[in-house]
Protein backbone atom coordinates (compact mmCIF):
# COMPACT_ATOMS: atom_id res chain seq x y z
CA UNK A 1 0.00 0.00 0.00
CA UNK A 2 1.21 3.49 -0.81
CA UNK A 3 1.57 6.05 1.97
CA UNK A 4 0.80 8.94 -0.30
CA UNK A 5 -0.37 11.93 1.74
CA UNK A 6 -4.11 12.38 2.19
CA UNK A 7 -4.07 16.05 1.18
CA UNK A 8 -2.31 15.20 -2.08
CA UNK A 9 -4.84 12.48 -2.89
CA UNK A 10 -7.80 14.78 -2.27
CA UNK A 11 -6.39 17.65 -4.32
CA UNK A 12 -5.40 15.33 -7.19
CA UNK A 13 -8.97 13.99 -7.22
CA UNK A 14 -10.39 17.53 -7.26
CA UNK A 15 -12.27 17.02 -3.99
CA UNK A 16 -10.63 20.03 -2.33
CA UNK A 17 -8.69 23.01 -3.65
CA UNK A 18 -5.07 23.81 -2.87
CA UNK A 19 -6.29 26.83 -0.88
CA UNK A 20 -8.57 24.65 1.25
CA UNK A 21 -5.73 22.21 1.84
CA UNK A 22 -3.39 25.00 2.96
CA UNK A 23 -6.04 26.33 5.33
CA UNK A 24 -6.71 22.84 6.73
CA UNK A 25 -2.99 22.16 7.24
CA UNK A 26 -2.68 25.39 9.22
CA UNK A 27 -5.67 24.43 11.38
CA UNK A 28 -4.21 20.95 11.83
CA UNK A 29 -0.97 22.44 13.13
CA UNK A 30 -2.89 24.49 15.70
CA UNK A 31 -5.34 21.77 16.80
CA UNK A 32 -3.07 18.68 16.47
CA UNK A 33 -6.03 16.80 14.91
CA UNK A 34 -5.88 14.47 11.92
CA UNK A 35 -6.11 16.21 8.55
CA UNK A 36 -9.23 14.26 7.57
CA UNK A 37 -10.95 15.28 10.81
CA UNK A 38 -10.08 18.96 10.25
CA UNK A 39 -11.37 18.86 6.68
CA UNK A 40 -14.69 17.35 7.77
CA UNK A 41 -15.14 19.62 10.80
CA UNK A 42 -14.76 22.74 8.62
CA UNK A 43 -17.07 21.48 5.88
CA UNK A 44 -14.43 21.10 3.15
CA UNK A 45 -15.37 17.43 2.67
CA UNK A 46 -17.91 14.94 4.00
CA UNK A 47 -17.06 11.53 5.37
CA UNK A 48 -18.64 10.04 2.25
CA UNK A 49 -16.29 12.18 0.09
CA UNK A 50 -13.29 10.87 2.00
CA UNK A 51 -14.32 7.22 1.79
CA UNK A 52 -15.22 7.44 -1.91
CA UNK A 53 -11.93 9.16 -2.81
CA UNK A 54 -9.71 6.73 -0.91
CA UNK A 55 -11.60 3.80 -2.41
CA UNK A 56 -11.24 5.06 -5.97
CA UNK A 57 -7.68 6.39 -5.69
CA UNK A 58 -6.12 3.62 -3.62
CA UNK A 59 -8.48 0.72 -4.17
CA UNK A 60 -9.12 0.30 -0.44
CA UNK A 61 -12.37 -1.53 0.27
CA UNK A 62 -15.13 -0.07 2.45
CA UNK A 63 -16.84 -2.18 5.13
CA UNK A 64 -20.14 -1.54 6.82
CA UNK A 65 -19.24 -2.47 10.41
CA UNK A 66 -22.88 -2.58 11.46
CA UNK A 67 -23.31 -5.60 9.17
CA UNK A 68 -20.01 -7.30 9.98
CA UNK A 69 -19.91 -10.38 12.18
CA UNK A 70 -17.39 -9.07 14.67
CA UNK A 71 -15.12 -11.83 15.96
CA UNK A 72 -14.52 -11.30 19.68
CA UNK A 73 -11.41 -13.46 19.47
CA UNK A 74 -9.70 -10.70 17.49
CA UNK A 75 -9.39 -8.54 20.60
CA UNK A 76 -6.73 -10.97 21.82
CA UNK A 77 -4.55 -9.88 18.88
CA UNK A 78 -4.91 -6.13 19.40
CA UNK A 79 -5.02 -4.38 22.80
CA UNK A 80 -7.92 -2.04 23.44
CA UNK A 81 -5.51 0.85 24.10
CA UNK A 82 -4.20 0.63 20.51
CA UNK A 83 -7.69 0.27 19.02
CA UNK A 84 -8.92 3.25 21.00
CA UNK A 85 -5.96 5.54 20.35
CA UNK A 86 -5.74 4.99 16.59
CA UNK A 87 -9.47 4.36 15.87
CA UNK A 88 -8.99 0.87 14.41
CA UNK A 89 -10.91 -2.42 14.66
CA UNK A 90 -9.38 -5.90 14.03
CA UNK A 91 -11.81 -7.85 11.84
CA UNK A 92 -10.31 -11.17 10.70
CA UNK A 93 -7.19 -13.02 9.67
CA UNK A 94 -6.35 -13.47 5.99
CA UNK A 95 -3.27 -15.61 5.66
CA UNK A 96 -0.45 -13.82 7.47
CA UNK A 97 -2.34 -10.52 7.50
CA UNK A 98 -4.84 -8.91 9.87
CA UNK A 99 -7.74 -7.17 8.14
CA UNK A 100 -8.14 -3.94 10.07
CA UNK A 101 -10.94 -1.39 9.74
CA UNK A 102 -9.52 2.13 9.85
CA UNK A 103 -10.87 5.65 9.66
CA UNK A 104 -7.61 6.80 8.07
CA UNK A 105 -5.65 4.00 6.37
CA UNK A 106 -2.99 6.55 5.39
CA UNK A 107 -2.05 7.06 9.04
CA UNK A 108 1.41 5.46 9.04
CA UNK A 109 1.67 5.57 12.84
CA UNK A 110 -1.61 3.69 13.20
CA UNK A 111 -0.59 1.01 10.71
CA UNK A 112 2.78 0.53 12.43
CA UNK A 113 1.15 0.38 15.88
CA UNK A 114 -1.25 -2.36 14.75
CA UNK A 115 1.53 -4.29 12.97
CA UNK A 116 3.80 -4.17 16.02
CA UNK A 117 1.06 -5.12 18.51
CA UNK A 118 -0.48 -7.91 16.41
CA UNK A 119 2.84 -9.06 14.87
CA UNK A 120 1.09 -9.41 11.56
CA UNK A 121 0.89 -7.60 8.26
CA UNK A 122 -1.89 -5.01 8.24
CA UNK A 123 -4.56 -5.22 5.53
CA UNK A 124 -6.46 -1.93 5.87
CA UNK A 125 -10.12 -1.43 4.96
CA UNK A 126 -12.17 1.76 5.25
CA UNK A 127 -14.93 2.29 7.82
CA UNK A 128 -16.90 5.26 9.08
CA UNK A 129 -15.90 7.03 12.29
CA UNK A 130 -19.23 6.14 13.87
CA UNK A 131 -18.96 2.52 12.73
CA UNK A 132 -15.56 2.19 14.38
CA UNK A 133 -16.80 3.79 17.59
CA UNK A 134 -19.77 1.42 17.78
CA UNK A 135 -17.64 -1.61 16.98
CA UNK A 136 -15.14 -0.61 19.66
CA UNK A 137 -17.95 -0.44 22.21
CA UNK A 138 -19.19 -3.89 21.22
CA UNK A 139 -15.77 -5.55 21.16
CA UNK A 140 -13.77 -3.82 23.86
CA UNK A 141 -16.11 -1.90 26.20
CA UNK A 142 -18.63 -4.73 26.35
CA UNK A 143 -15.81 -7.23 26.81
CA UNK A 144 -14.39 -5.17 29.67
CA UNK A 145 -17.77 -5.15 31.40
CA UNK A 146 -18.19 -8.88 30.81
CA UNK A 147 -14.73 -9.65 32.21
CA UNK A 148 -15.51 -7.65 35.33
CA UNK A 149 -18.77 -9.57 35.75
CA UNK A 150 -16.98 -12.89 35.32
CA UNK A 151 -14.36 -11.90 37.88
CA UNK A 152 -17.07 -10.97 40.35
CA UNK A 153 -18.88 -14.24 39.75
CA UNK A 154 -15.92 -16.28 41.02
CA UNK A 155 -15.43 -14.16 44.14
CA UNK A 156 -17.06 -15.25 47.35
CA UNK A 157 -19.23 -12.86 49.27
CA UNK A 158 -19.53 -15.12 52.31
CA UNK A 159 -20.33 -18.68 53.19
CA UNK A 160 -23.80 -18.24 51.77
CA UNK A 161 -23.59 -17.40 48.04
CA UNK A 162 -26.94 -15.65 48.25
CA UNK A 163 -25.63 -13.08 50.72
CA UNK A 164 -25.84 -9.51 49.42
CA UNK A 165 -22.72 -7.41 50.04
CA UNK A 166 -23.99 -3.91 50.58
CA UNK A 167 -21.69 -2.24 53.06
CA UNK A 168 -18.60 -0.28 52.25
CA UNK A 169 -16.43 -2.84 54.07
CA UNK A 170 -17.88 -5.78 52.19
CA UNK A 171 -17.48 -4.02 48.87
CA UNK A 172 -13.87 -3.04 49.37
CA UNK A 173 -12.40 -6.51 48.85
CA UNK A 174 -14.12 -6.78 45.47
CA UNK A 175 -13.39 -3.19 44.51
CA UNK A 176 -11.22 -3.92 41.47
CA UNK A 177 -13.73 -5.78 39.27
CA UNK A 178 -16.62 -3.54 40.35
CA UNK A 179 -14.65 -0.38 39.54
CA UNK A 180 -13.87 -1.84 36.11
CA UNK A 181 -17.51 -2.71 35.52
CA UNK A 182 -18.81 0.71 36.55
CA UNK A 183 -16.10 2.50 34.57
CA UNK A 184 -17.01 0.43 31.49
CA UNK A 185 -20.67 1.43 31.83
CA UNK A 186 -19.79 5.12 32.16
CA UNK A 187 -17.24 5.09 29.32
CA UNK A 188 -19.59 3.36 26.93
CA UNK A 189 -22.47 5.71 27.80
CA UNK A 190 -20.24 8.75 27.22
CA UNK A 191 -18.98 7.41 23.90
CA UNK A 192 -22.62 6.88 22.83
CA UNK A 193 -23.38 10.56 23.64
CA UNK A 194 -25.89 9.49 26.29
CA UNK A 195 -27.57 12.12 28.45
CA UNK A 196 -28.68 9.69 31.18
CA UNK A 197 -27.87 6.21 32.49
CA UNK A 198 -30.64 4.16 34.13
CA UNK A 199 -29.68 1.35 36.54
CA UNK A 200 -32.98 -0.53 36.98
CA UNK A 201 -33.13 -3.57 39.30
CA UNK A 202 -35.57 -6.27 38.28
CA UNK A 203 -36.61 -9.52 39.91
CA UNK A 204 -33.91 -11.61 38.21
CA UNK A 205 -31.37 -9.10 36.79
CA UNK A 206 -30.39 -5.44 36.70
CA UNK A 207 -31.08 -3.67 33.45
CA UNK A 208 -28.82 -0.85 32.28
CA UNK A 209 -30.33 1.57 29.78
CA UNK A 210 -29.01 4.81 28.32
CA UNK A 211 -30.88 7.78 26.87
CA UNK A 212 -29.49 8.83 23.49
CA UNK A 213 -31.11 11.68 21.55
CA UNK A 214 -34.07 11.55 23.92
CA UNK A 215 -34.75 7.80 23.51
CA UNK A 216 -33.93 5.04 26.00
CA UNK A 217 -32.02 2.04 24.61
CA UNK A 218 -30.87 -1.08 26.41
CA UNK A 219 -27.12 -1.32 26.92
CA UNK A 220 -26.61 -4.44 29.04
CA UNK A 221 -27.81 -6.62 31.91
CA UNK A 222 -25.99 -7.15 35.19
CA UNK A 223 -26.53 -10.34 37.24
CA UNK A 224 -28.81 -9.79 40.22
CA UNK A 225 -26.17 -10.78 42.77
CA UNK A 226 -23.95 -7.92 41.59
CA UNK A 227 -26.68 -5.35 42.16
CA UNK A 228 -25.52 -4.13 45.56
CA UNK A 229 -21.79 -3.90 44.77
CA UNK A 230 -22.54 -1.85 41.65
CA UNK A 231 -24.94 0.46 43.49
CA UNK A 232 -22.46 0.81 46.36
CA UNK A 233 -19.70 1.86 43.96
CA UNK A 234 -21.94 4.43 42.28
CA UNK A 235 -23.06 5.78 45.66
CA UNK A 236 -19.44 6.25 46.66
CA UNK A 237 -18.80 8.13 43.40
CA UNK A 238 -21.79 10.36 44.16
CA UNK A 239 -20.73 10.91 47.79
CA UNK A 240 -23.91 9.32 49.11
CA UNK A 241 -24.66 7.07 52.08
CA UNK A 242 -23.76 3.55 50.95
CA UNK A 243 -25.67 1.77 53.71
CA UNK A 244 -28.93 3.75 53.44
CA UNK A 245 -31.43 1.98 51.16
CA UNK A 246 -34.77 3.18 52.51
CA UNK A 247 -34.96 6.83 51.41
CA UNK A 248 -34.20 8.70 48.15
CA UNK A 249 -30.73 10.21 47.80
CA UNK A 250 -29.06 12.69 45.48
CA UNK A 251 -25.39 13.05 44.74
CA UNK A 252 -22.85 14.47 42.37
CA UNK A 253 -19.42 13.59 41.08
CA UNK A 254 -16.96 13.83 38.21
CA UNK A 255 -15.80 11.10 35.83
CA UNK A 256 -12.60 11.49 33.83
CA UNK A 257 -12.05 9.64 30.56
CA UNK A 258 -9.92 10.25 27.47
CA UNK A 259 -8.61 13.52 28.83
CA UNK A 260 -12.06 15.02 29.43
CA UNK A 261 -14.25 15.52 32.48
CA UNK A 262 -17.94 14.73 32.62
CA UNK A 263 -20.05 15.95 35.54
CA UNK A 264 -22.37 13.33 37.04
CA UNK A 265 -25.66 13.91 38.87
CA UNK A 266 -27.01 10.90 40.79
CA UNK A 267 -30.58 10.21 41.87
CA UNK A 268 -31.43 7.10 43.93
CA UNK A 269 -35.03 5.98 44.46
CA UNK A 270 -35.98 2.87 46.51
CA UNK A 271 -38.17 0.43 44.54
CA UNK A 272 -39.60 -3.05 45.13
CA UNK A 273 -36.60 -4.90 43.65
CA UNK A 274 -33.97 -2.57 45.01
CA UNK A 275 -32.82 0.99 44.48
CA UNK A 276 -33.35 2.54 41.06
CA UNK A 277 -30.44 4.83 40.15
CA UNK A 278 -30.36 7.43 37.36
CA UNK A 279 -27.18 9.27 36.40
CA UNK A 280 -27.38 12.52 34.45
CA UNK A 281 -24.27 13.13 32.29
CA UNK A 282 -23.32 16.79 31.89
CA UNK A 283 -20.72 17.41 29.21
CA UNK A 284 -18.43 20.41 29.47
CA UNK A 285 -18.72 21.57 25.86
CA UNK A 286 -18.65 25.26 25.04
CA UNK A 287 -20.40 24.83 21.69
CA UNK A 288 -23.50 23.54 23.51
CA UNK A 289 -23.88 26.89 25.26
CA UNK A 290 -24.05 29.11 22.18
CA UNK A 291 -26.87 30.31 19.94
CA UNK A 292 -25.79 27.97 17.20
CA UNK A 293 -25.26 25.12 19.66
CA UNK A 294 -28.81 25.28 21.02
CA UNK A 295 -30.31 25.72 17.53
CA UNK A 296 -31.27 29.42 17.40
CA UNK A 297 -31.35 31.03 13.97
CA UNK A 298 -33.45 33.25 11.69
CA UNK A 299 -36.38 35.14 13.21
CA UNK A 300 -36.04 33.33 16.53
CA UNK A 301 -32.45 34.49 16.88
CA UNK A 302 -33.53 38.09 16.23
CA UNK A 303 -36.24 37.79 18.90
CA UNK A 304 -33.69 36.21 21.24
CA UNK A 305 -31.46 39.24 20.74
CA UNK A 306 -34.40 41.56 21.55
CA UNK A 307 -34.84 39.77 24.86
CA UNK A 308 -31.18 40.22 25.70
CA UNK A 309 -31.38 43.96 25.07
CA UNK A 310 -33.56 44.40 28.17
CA UNK A 311 -31.68 45.77 31.17
CA UNK A 312 -34.51 44.95 33.60
CA UNK A 313 -37.58 42.74 33.79
CA UNK A 314 -38.23 39.01 33.83
CA UNK A 315 -37.41 36.63 30.98
CA UNK A 316 -38.86 33.13 31.28
CA UNK A 317 -37.67 29.97 29.52
CA UNK A 318 -40.54 27.46 29.34
CA UNK A 319 -40.79 23.78 28.52
CA UNK A 320 -41.11 20.31 30.04
CA UNK A 321 -38.29 18.41 31.74
CA UNK A 322 -35.46 17.55 29.36
CA UNK A 323 -36.29 20.20 26.76
CA UNK A 324 -32.97 22.07 27.05
CA UNK A 325 -34.13 24.99 29.23
CA UNK A 326 -30.96 25.04 31.35
CA UNK A 327 -28.70 25.18 28.29
CA UNK A 328 -30.67 28.14 26.95
CA UNK A 329 -30.46 29.94 30.29
CA UNK A 330 -26.71 29.38 30.45
CA UNK A 331 -26.43 30.68 26.89
CA UNK A 332 -28.30 33.85 27.84
CA UNK A 333 -26.20 34.46 30.94
CA UNK A 334 -22.99 33.77 29.03
CA UNK A 335 -23.86 36.42 26.44
CA UNK A 336 -24.87 38.94 29.09
CA UNK A 337 -21.73 38.42 31.16
CA UNK A 338 -19.46 41.49 31.25
CA UNK A 339 -16.78 42.68 33.62
CA UNK A 340 -18.87 45.64 34.83
CA UNK A 341 -21.89 43.47 35.72
CA UNK A 342 -22.55 41.27 38.77
CA UNK A 343 -24.35 38.05 37.77
CA UNK A 344 -25.76 35.63 40.35
CA UNK A 345 -27.28 32.25 39.48
CA UNK A 346 -29.39 30.16 41.88
CA UNK A 347 -29.54 26.47 40.88
CA UNK A 348 -30.69 23.08 42.10
CA UNK A 349 -28.36 21.47 41.21
CA UNK A 350 -25.49 23.49 39.70
CA UNK A 351 -25.09 21.89 36.26
CA UNK A 352 -22.29 23.84 34.56
CA UNK A 353 -19.57 25.89 36.23
CA UNK A 354 -19.27 29.33 34.64
CA UNK A 355 -16.40 31.71 35.24
CA UNK A 356 -17.37 35.22 36.30
CA UNK A 357 -20.81 34.21 37.63
CA UNK A 358 -21.63 33.70 41.30
CA UNK A 359 -23.37 30.30 41.39
CA UNK A 360 -25.39 29.37 44.46
CA UNK A 361 -26.43 25.78 45.24
CA UNK A 362 -30.02 25.51 46.50
CA UNK A 363 -30.49 23.05 49.37
CA UNK A 364 -34.11 22.67 50.47
CA UNK A 365 -33.19 20.25 53.29
CA UNK A 366 -31.04 22.85 55.01
CA UNK A 367 -33.64 25.57 54.48
CA UNK A 368 -31.86 27.16 51.52
CA UNK A 369 -34.86 27.48 49.21
CA UNK A 370 -35.08 29.54 46.02
CA UNK A 371 -37.16 32.20 47.77
CA UNK A 372 -34.82 32.49 50.76
CA UNK A 373 -31.71 32.54 48.56
CA UNK A 374 -33.30 35.14 46.30
CA UNK A 375 -33.95 37.48 49.24
CA UNK A 376 -30.29 37.20 50.24
CA UNK A 377 -29.08 37.73 46.67
CA UNK A 378 -30.96 41.02 46.45
CA UNK A 379 -28.69 42.30 49.24
CA UNK A 380 -25.60 41.31 47.20
CA UNK A 381 -25.94 44.21 44.72
CA UNK A 382 -26.66 42.03 41.65
CA UNK A 383 -27.30 43.37 38.15
CA UNK A 384 -28.60 40.14 36.65
CA UNK A 385 -30.17 37.25 38.55
CA UNK A 386 -30.63 33.73 37.21
CA UNK A 387 -33.10 31.39 38.91
CA UNK A 388 -32.91 27.71 38.07
CA UNK A 389 -36.69 27.30 38.27
CA UNK A 390 -39.70 29.26 39.50
CA UNK A 391 -41.65 26.68 41.49
CA UNK A 392 -43.92 28.63 43.80
CA UNK A 393 -45.75 31.89 44.35
CA UNK A 394 -43.19 33.30 46.79
CA UNK A 395 -40.24 32.86 44.41
CA UNK A 396 -42.27 34.22 41.49
CA UNK A 397 -43.36 37.35 43.35
CA UNK A 398 -39.88 38.12 44.67
CA UNK A 399 -38.52 37.73 41.12
CA UNK A 400 -41.19 40.05 39.70
CA UNK A 401 -40.60 42.71 42.36
CA UNK A 402 -36.84 42.47 41.87
CA UNK A 403 -37.34 43.03 38.14
CA UNK A 404 -39.49 46.10 38.79
CA UNK A 405 -36.69 47.62 40.90
CA UNK A 406 -34.22 47.54 38.03
CA UNK A 407 -32.85 43.98 37.97
CA UNK A 408 -32.86 41.63 35.00
CA UNK A 409 -34.15 38.22 36.08
CA UNK A 410 -33.87 35.08 33.93
CA UNK A 411 -35.57 31.87 35.01
CA UNK A 412 -37.12 28.63 33.77
CA UNK A 413 -40.69 27.47 34.28
CA UNK A 414 -42.48 24.22 33.47
CA UNK A 415 -45.29 24.93 30.98
CA UNK A 416 -46.58 23.52 27.68
CA UNK A 417 -45.96 26.65 25.59
CA UNK A 418 -45.10 30.35 25.83
CA UNK A 419 -48.66 31.61 26.40
CA UNK A 420 -49.30 28.98 29.07
CA UNK A 421 -46.50 30.52 31.13
CA UNK A 422 -48.79 33.48 31.78
CA UNK A 423 -51.53 31.14 33.02
CA UNK A 424 -49.03 29.30 35.22
CA UNK A 425 -47.97 32.52 36.95
CA UNK A 426 -51.60 33.46 37.55
CA UNK A 427 -52.35 29.99 38.93
CA UNK A 428 -49.43 30.36 41.33
CA UNK A 429 -51.22 33.40 42.73
CA UNK A 430 -49.03 36.13 41.25
CA UNK A 431 -50.97 39.36 40.83
CA UNK A 432 -51.71 40.36 37.24
CA UNK A 433 -50.24 43.83 37.69
CA UNK A 434 -46.89 42.27 38.71
CA UNK A 435 -46.85 39.99 35.65
CA UNK A 436 -47.76 42.86 33.32
CA UNK A 437 -45.20 45.21 34.85
CA UNK A 438 -42.25 42.84 35.10
CA UNK A 439 -42.49 40.21 32.34
CA UNK A 440 -40.51 41.04 29.16
CA UNK A 441 -40.79 37.81 27.23
CA UNK A 442 -41.19 34.04 27.26
CA UNK A 443 -39.06 31.61 25.28
CA UNK A 444 -40.60 28.15 24.94
CA UNK A 445 -38.68 25.22 23.46
CA UNK A 446 -38.47 21.52 22.66
CA UNK A 447 -35.68 19.24 21.48
CA UNK A 448 -36.14 17.30 18.25
CA UNK A 449 -33.84 14.71 16.75
CA UNK A 450 -31.85 15.77 13.69
CA UNK A 451 -31.84 13.65 10.57
CA UNK A 452 -28.66 11.73 9.89
CA UNK A 453 -26.90 13.59 7.04
CA UNK A 454 -25.52 10.31 5.67
CA UNK A 455 -28.89 8.67 4.98
CA UNK A 456 -31.28 11.62 4.68
CA UNK A 457 -33.59 11.17 1.68
CA UNK A 458 -36.50 13.10 0.22
CA UNK A 459 -39.91 11.69 1.13
CA UNK A 460 -43.60 12.41 0.68
CA UNK A 461 -45.24 13.19 4.03
CA UNK A 462 -48.60 11.88 5.15
CA UNK A 463 -51.58 14.23 4.93
CA UNK A 464 -52.16 13.75 8.65
CA UNK A 465 -48.67 15.07 9.40
CA UNK A 466 -49.22 18.10 7.16
CA UNK A 467 -52.49 18.83 8.96
CA UNK A 468 -50.84 18.62 12.39
CA UNK A 469 -48.07 20.95 11.27
CA UNK A 470 -50.52 23.39 9.71
CA UNK A 471 -48.93 23.01 6.26
CA UNK A 472 -51.19 23.13 3.14
CA UNK A 473 -51.56 19.80 1.37
CA UNK A 474 -50.70 21.38 -2.01
CA UNK A 475 -47.39 22.79 -0.77
CA UNK A 476 -44.37 22.46 -3.04
CA UNK A 477 -42.03 22.11 -0.05
CA UNK A 478 -39.67 19.17 0.02
CA UNK A 479 -39.53 16.97 3.11
CA UNK A 480 -37.00 14.39 4.25
CA UNK A 481 -36.60 11.26 6.35
CA UNK A 482 -33.68 9.18 7.58
CA UNK A 483 -33.51 5.73 6.04
CA UNK A 484 -31.01 4.37 8.54
CA UNK A 485 -27.34 3.65 7.88
CA UNK A 486 -24.13 2.52 9.64
CA UNK A 487 -23.42 6.05 10.84
CA UNK A 488 -26.69 6.36 12.81
CA UNK A 489 -26.94 2.60 13.43
CA UNK A 490 -30.19 2.36 11.55
CA UNK A 491 -32.09 5.01 13.53
CA UNK A 492 -32.10 7.67 10.80
CA UNK A 493 -31.21 10.37 13.35
CA UNK A 494 -28.03 11.87 14.75
CA UNK A 495 -28.04 14.47 17.51
CA UNK A 496 -30.74 16.94 18.60
CA UNK A 497 -31.55 20.60 18.12
CA UNK A 498 -33.93 23.08 19.68
CA UNK A 499 -37.26 24.26 18.27
CA UNK A 500 -38.41 27.57 19.70
CA UNK A 501 -41.23 30.03 20.00
CA UNK A 502 -40.46 33.44 21.50
CA UNK A 503 -43.17 35.70 22.88
CA UNK A 504 -42.21 39.37 23.24
CA UNK A 505 -44.51 41.16 25.68
CA UNK A 506 -45.64 44.31 23.84
CA UNK A 507 -48.03 47.03 25.07
CA UNK A 508 -51.19 45.28 23.80
CA UNK A 509 -50.28 41.98 25.47
CA UNK A 510 -49.31 43.82 28.66
CA UNK A 511 -52.68 45.56 28.76
CA UNK A 512 -54.47 42.22 28.30
CA UNK A 513 -52.54 40.73 31.21
CA UNK A 514 -53.17 43.72 33.49
CA UNK A 515 -56.88 43.82 32.68
CA UNK A 516 -57.17 40.03 33.08
CA UNK A 517 -58.76 39.67 29.64
CA UNK A 518 -60.23 36.31 28.61
CA UNK A 519 -57.82 33.79 27.14
CA UNK A 520 -59.24 34.31 23.63
CA UNK A 521 -58.49 38.04 23.74
CA UNK A 522 -54.98 37.36 25.04
CA UNK A 523 -54.26 34.90 22.27
CA UNK A 524 -55.52 37.39 19.68
CA UNK A 525 -53.12 39.98 21.07
CA UNK A 526 -50.30 37.43 20.96
CA UNK A 527 -51.12 36.56 17.35
CA UNK A 528 -51.20 40.24 16.38
CA UNK A 529 -47.70 40.73 17.85
CA UNK A 530 -46.14 38.62 15.08
CA UNK A 531 -45.66 35.62 17.34
CA UNK A 532 -44.52 32.50 15.46
CA UNK A 533 -45.79 29.24 17.04
CA UNK A 534 -43.29 26.47 17.68
CA UNK A 535 -44.78 24.12 15.12
CA UNK A 536 -44.37 26.72 12.39
CA UNK A 537 -40.71 27.17 13.34
CA UNK A 538 -40.36 23.39 13.30
CA UNK A 539 -41.95 23.26 9.84
CA UNK A 540 -39.04 25.32 8.52
CA UNK A 541 -36.59 22.81 10.02
CA UNK A 542 -38.46 19.98 8.32
CA UNK A 543 -38.39 21.83 5.01
CA UNK A 544 -34.63 22.38 5.30
CA UNK A 545 -34.03 18.71 6.05
CA UNK A 546 -32.82 19.28 9.61
CA UNK A 547 -35.52 17.00 11.03
CA UNK A 548 -38.52 15.05 9.81
CA UNK A 549 -42.17 16.03 9.88
CA UNK A 550 -42.92 12.83 11.78
CA UNK A 551 -40.44 13.80 14.52
CA UNK A 552 -42.01 17.25 14.83
CA UNK A 553 -45.48 15.79 15.25
CA UNK A 554 -44.15 13.40 17.90
CA UNK A 555 -42.48 16.09 20.02
CA UNK A 556 -44.51 19.29 19.54
CA UNK A 557 -48.09 19.84 20.58
CA UNK A 558 -50.70 20.89 18.04
CA UNK A 559 -50.67 24.69 17.80
CA UNK A 560 -53.82 26.60 18.66
CA UNK A 561 -52.75 30.00 17.35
Amino acid sequence: MSYKRLGEILTDAGVISQEQLSQALKLQKDTKKRLGTVLMEHGFITEADLIRTLHLQLGIDFVDLSRENLDRRMVELLPGSIAKKYKVIPLRLEGAGLVTAMEDPLDFMAVEAVRTAARRKVIPVLATREGIRRAYNLLYEAQGAQKAIEQMEVLEYGEDRGEEPGTREQGQKNQGPIVSLVDSILERAISERASDIHIEPGQKAVQVRIRVDGRLVKMMEIPKRLQQPVLARLKIMGDMDVVERRVPQDGRGVFRTEGREVDLRFSVLPAIFGENLVIRLLYRREEMLSREGIGLEGENERRFQRLLENNSGVILIAGPTGSGKSSTMYTMLGELQREELHLVLLEDPVEYKMEGITQVQINEKSGMSFSRALRSVLRQDPDIIGIGEIRDQETAEIAMRAAMTGHLVISTIHTEDAVSALDRLRNMGVESYLIAGALRGVLSQRLVRKLCPSCRRETKPEERQLDLAGIPKDTDWKFYKGEGCPVCLGSGFWGRTGVFEILIIDRRIRDCIAEECPRTALRQAVKASGFVPMMKSGGRLAREGVTSLEELCRVISIPDL
